[in-house]
């Protein structure tokens, strides 16, 4: 019996209603899942509770601007972001790539030109995925997928990225100040216990190790660090 190909998951983000709605059903038709959001804040939660394999992102959002989502998407996120704006002026355009777009759509835009867009983006991403391992743990970059003995692990995006900081420093203690600043992509402030959250949460999905040590040490007044065997040490 042959199992059913998934679906692209995709966010699209734009705060017309009415658009949104057009646009979803769609790239359902073409067989894409879709998720959508209204404004910056229900983007970002959406995108670090299930990360798309692309997103459509408008300009003009209210609160936060579409440049301002994706400079904070593009901490945890790798994948491929599509801008939709009214605003055809080079100039954004430019701002937009800078910011870590990878293409850009003015509105009013042609429906075929958009599929076509959307396919060339996810087939391009799709191949310059990265997988690499370390002990019994492997990482696909490109899905923002951990494995643990072959098992995925059920992480949000943030804990993805705080497993690749602590695995990349295996064996020595990465201080809190740093492991928010590459993992959160924020300084830490001195009442913010958010990191200390993450990585409890983290701890809860990784099964023990082979000899029952935790896999995740805290270092009291220093940070955390990821155990290893000691002739990894």
């Amino acid at each position: 019996m042959e199992t059913a190909e998934r679906q692209p998951q995709l966010l699209l983000v734009d705060d017309d209603r009415d658009l949104c709605s057009l646009l979803a059903t769609l790239l359902r038709l073409e067989g894409y899942q879709v998720a959508a959001a209204h404004n910056g804040r229900d983007a970002l939660a959406l995108a670090e509770a299930r990360p798309p394999e692309l997103v459509l992102l408008d300009v003009m959002l209210p609160g936060l601007s579409g440049y301002e989502v994706l400079r904070r998407l593009r901490v945890s996120y790798d994948g491929p972001v599509l801008m939709l704006t009214a605003r055809g002026d080079p100039i954004d355009k430019v701002q937009g790539l800078d910011a870590g777009a990878d293409d850009y759509l003015a509105k009013p835009f042609d429906e075929g030109e958009l599929l076509a867009r959307v396919r060339a983006l996810l087939r391009r991403h799709a191949g310059s995925r990265t997988s690499r391992s370390s002990g019994d743990l492997s990482f696909d970059d490109g899905a923002l997928e951990a494995r643990c003995r072959g098992e995925l692990l059920p992480l949000t995006a943030v804990e993805y990225r705080l497993l690749q900081v602590l695995v990349a420093h295996g064996g020595k203690v990465v201080n809190r100040a740093q492991l928010c600043q590459q993992a959160l992509g924020r300084p830490l402030s001195p009442l913010d216990r958010s990191l200390d959250v993450h990585v409890s949460h983290l701890r809860q999905k990784l099964p023990v190790r082979d000899d029952g040590r935790e896999r995740i040490k805290t270092v009291r007044g220093r940070g955390y660090q990821w155990v290893v065997d000691d002739a990894q040490a």
